[in-house]
């Protein structure tokens, strides 16, 4: 028996295999939100930094109508700068996470697949009971193996 990790090089998809229980998964990374949070983000940072503009102009000129004009430039001229890099970003990370999300799925679904395979092997009479036990120790050590951080773990049967 040979188990390992299920990498992010696999070409097989479990979303378009129509018999698979992961057919109906879901990524829950969606562009539109990750991309609504960095707007949110960029506009919060430009109006604490439009307020520093805002102090500092109130600090030197005591005049009200040029603390206003420092902070509406401030928080405008933060906002230009930031904005556009923010939301190419987000559209970088949100793929990354996208990824990560389906590796993640797969490599549940393959562990529970196993688990399943095995638990049919122990339930079916006809199959001598070492038999039964070594298959349970190599997915027990497969399971071990993973949280370890063991790549590839090979049977010498």
């Amino acid at each position: 028996m040979n188990v390992s990790k299920v990498s992010s090089f696999n070409p097989m998809s479990f979303k378009s295999n129509p018999q698979s229980k992961d057919s109906e998964y879901e990524n829950p990374v969606s562009k539109k939100t990750e991309r609504n949070l960095a707007i949110l983000k960029s506009v919060g940072f430009s109006a604490v930094a439009g307020a520093i503009t805002g102090g500092l102009t109130a600090f030197l000129t005591n005049e009200k109508k040029y603390t206003t004009i420092g902070f509406i430039a401030g928080a405008v001229a933060t906002l230009i700068m930031s904005l556009p890099a923010a939301i190419y970003n987000t559209k970088v990370n949100a793929y990354v996470k996208q990824k990560e999300m389906d590796v993640f799925s797969r490599d549940r679904s393959l562990k529970t697949n196993l688990t399943e395979e095995v638990d049919k092997e122990v339930q079916n009479s006809e199959v001598s009971l070492d038999k039964k036990l070594d298959d349970n120790l190599k997915l027990q050590m497969a399971n071990r193996g993973n949280a370890l951080g063991i790549a590839n773990i090979t049977s010498q049967s």
